[in-house]
């Protein structure tokens, strides 16, 4: 099991680097699908995915990643609230087929699936976006890295006992901080060979902190959703690691976290 997570996670690796390097179109497409892919993944837990109401949010995912696209985000605001309008109208047109849990499932499915994924995209489509959409996985992963092996080592108090025993306090706390030096570090290397930057340093390890944390919270959400629902994993395309869900459960929270940082601590960088 340990060589075919091994093999899917690098393979899954250099897919993210060839295309956020490529951008553009490319890179939302593959966002557009891993949002298509992990929208199924949430409404086949609650065996929404081949249902009249889970193929509106199909639908209402395309449309938004149109409207992102063609750059016409003016549009997206009354676009979500026609979605969900839609949503409700068939759960009352067809009462009793769905439930109030229902609608919300799919609306849910939408906003943190589809539209918290698009972040990805929107980072990338920043001036610099290909060196600036890096921290969203310095954020992730080498948060989870830093907080498992301060964990193991010094692990003593339980963060979330009955939702993630191995979790601790002492990790969650390395994995903030191994987050901000690396970020730190990083914002160096931005300043000096990407774009020049007062105070890069301090900057990208806020956004590094504050993304680790937000991680964390992303990666206890997918677990909790699981749980709640008795199963194991979101699904099986990616071997040894599960579904998209349960592969970038924490990047889903990340992406938007890291956006936000960079608009507005740093503006538009010159773009």
């Amino acid at each position: 099991m340990f060589k075919v997570r091994l093999i899917s996670g690098t393979v899954l690796v250099i897919l993210a680097v060839l295309i956020l390097y490529i951008g553009g179109y490319v890179t939302g497409a593959a966002v557009l699908l891993l949002s298509l892919g992990g929208v199924i993944e949430l409404l086949r837990v609650y065996n929404l995915h081949n249902k009249t109401i889970g193929i509106m949010t199909y639908i209402g995912t395309a449309l938004y990643y149109a409207l992102l696209f063609f750059e016409k985000e003016q549009y997206v605001l009354p676009m979500l609230i026609g979605y969900v309008l839609l949503v409700l109208a068939v759960y009352v047109l067809q009462y009793p087929t769905y439930t109030d849990k229902d609608a919300m499932a799919c609306v849910l499915s939408m906003f943190y699936v589809s539209v918290m994924m698009s972040y990805v995209y929107k980072l990338r489509m920043l001036p610099h976006g290909g060196a600036l959409v890096v921290m969203i996985f310095v954020c992730s992963w080498i948060n989870d890295t830093c907080a498992y092996c301060v964990g193991v080592k010094l692990g003593k108090h339980k963060m979330s006992p009955k939702l993630s025993p191995k979790k601790s306090v002492e990790g969650l706390i390395g994995g903030i901080a191994g987050s901000a030096i690396v970020g730190a570090l990083y914002g160096i290397f931005f300043s000096k060979q990407v774009y020049e930057l007062n105070n890069a340093a301090i900057k990208f390890a806020v956004c590094g902190a504050l993304g680790a944390l937000i991680a964390v919270i992303g990666d206890l959400a997918a677990s909790a959703i699981k749980r709640n629902n008795e199963i194991k994993d979101y699904g099986k395309l990616i071997p040894g690691h599960g579904g998209i869900l349960d592969r970038f459960d924490s990047i889903i929270f990340t992406a938007p976290v890291v956006y936000y940082c960079f608009l507005y601590m740093i503006g538009n960088l010159g773009g």
